[in-house]
């Protein structure tokens, strides 16, 4: 089991860790280096939009990983979808810009960030099943933390790292190669996660479906189309329930990140420092929820998580906005604490809503589909709120968004007690 969980860390905190770089990126300087035409506002609309087809994407990059995942196995997926997210970030660090392709240079760079997407949307669901599906009885909370982790740390890693790039050359330069050097880096970590995934097993609970003969038998030849036949609901649900966890985090840690530099013109150092900090938060809420939601459920966390963020949204931008810089990082990190409080059962809750055969694909394809709607929307929805409407206007976006995902999590049941070796699923996860 330790094998296990370092796997099912290692390899979610290296895909997150290639995906936040470019949203560091994207609120830092890409709208500078492939979209320089462009006024600042548009500029920066234009990044995000770049930043946003990755999450477009990761649900059809959860469709094919998961086909193959409830097909073949966990195992083989998870690595091939390590190279493909591994590949295109290591790319980007060495795509020319703007001045040098012209056109050429964004065109390319969407290319890269689709494929980036499909790696991520097949990533995190076999890394989930990886750690429920190895966990003993009780413990499945407790392993899915870790990659439930994965995002977290990824993040720091990043963040750290274009906070070097950033301290260790004047400006000029960071914007004109510095940035790169993250994403060039990449691959160092890409080696590592491949050498930890291709030492794991099977999972157990995939093994005793493979001896049944489900997984692979010509009844399961497209577990995607069993998954809509047979759980629609707890599939669109399960998305619903992600929505507020990736709006609190991507309206934290990348437009805010932009909204502090831009709007109130706090230094891009001190505006990593403090993102940086309420990103510890996020990680000690993601363990605590994680092996709390061993005990008492994982309904009950995410039920509250989400009903306080209702009103915590209504706080963000008036203590954003003080321009205070203590009141700035409280902001990011009453966000992160929330999300980290119910993105920790996810990696349990999310895969037992379904059975072994089509898990893969439903886990994989809630958990991307959430990121639509509540990832990629979220800062270009803020970028056009804050010039049309004000600040304000994006914390009555987060609430909706809030109320959204609590009625999704109340028309779902508890989870903690479901056997992940049930051929169906119960009538009332359907």
């Amino acid at each position: 089991m330790g094998r296990v969980a370092v796997a099912s860390f290692i390899g979610t905190t290296i895909e997150f860790f290639d995906f936040y770089a470019y949203g560091l990126a994207a609120a830092l300087v890409l709208n500078k280096a492939f979209f320089p035409e462009l006024d600042p506002v548009t500029g920066t609309l234009a990044a995000f939009s770049t930043y946003a087809v990755a999450f477009v994407s990761r649900p059809l990059g959860a469709a094919l990983f998961g086909h193959f995942g409830d097909r073949v196995g966990r195992k083989t997926i998870l690595i091939v979808s390590l190279l493909l997210m591994g590949g295109s970030t290591f790319l980007v660090g060495l795509l020319p810009g703007y001045a040098s392709w012209g056109i050429a240079a964004p065109v390319v760079l969407v290319v890269l960030r689709f494929i980036q997407g499909i790696g991520l949307g097949g990533e995190w669901g076999g890394a989930a099943l990886l750690a429920t599906e190895h966990a003993p009885p009780g413990k499945r909370g407790f392993y899915a933390m870790f990659p439930q982790l994965g995002p977290a740390v990824g993040f720091i890693l990043a963040n750290l790292s274009f906070l070097g790039a950033r301290l260790a050359m004047p400006q000029d330069q960071f914007v004109a190669w510095g940035w790169r050097i993250p994403f060039i880096a990449s691959a160092v970590l890409i080696l590592i996660g491949l050498y930890i995934r291709v030492r794991i097993a099977e999972t157990p609970v995939f093994r005793r479906a493979l001896a049944r003969q489900e997984a692979a038998s010509t009844v399961n030849r497209v577990p995607l189309l069993r998954l809509f036949r047979a759980q629609p609901g707890a599939l669109l649900l399960g998305a619903g329930v992600m929505m507020i966890q990736y709006t609190l985090f991507y309206t934290s840690t990348t437009y805010l990140l932009s909204y502090g530099t831009r709007i109130l013109g706090i230094g891009e150092i001190t505006m990593l420092v403090i993102v940086l900090l309420a990103v510890v938060v996020l990680g000690l809420a993601t363990a605590a929820s994680s092996i709390l939601s061993d005990r008492v459920g994982r309904r009950r966390l995410l039920v509250i998580s989400a009903a306080v963020a209702i009103g915590w949204a209504l706080l963000i931008f008036p203590l954003v906005d003080s321009g205070n810089l203590f009141l700035v990082w409280l902001a990011l990190a009453g966000c992160l604490c929330l999300m980290g409080l119910s993105f920790g059962p996810m990696g349990a809750f999310l895969p037992e809503l379904f059975p072994t055969r089509y898990r893969y694909s439903g886990a994989a394809l809630s958990y991307s589909l959430g990121g639509v709607l509540g990832g990629a929307l979220p800062p270009i929805i803020a970028v056009q709120l804050q010039a049309n409407l004000g600040s304000w206007s994006i914390g009555i976006y987060i609430a909706i968004v809030a109320v959204i995902s609590l009625g999704s999590v109340l028309a779902l049941p508890e989870t903690r007690e479901v056997d992940l070796d049930a051929e169906v699923a119960d009538e009332k996860f359907r």
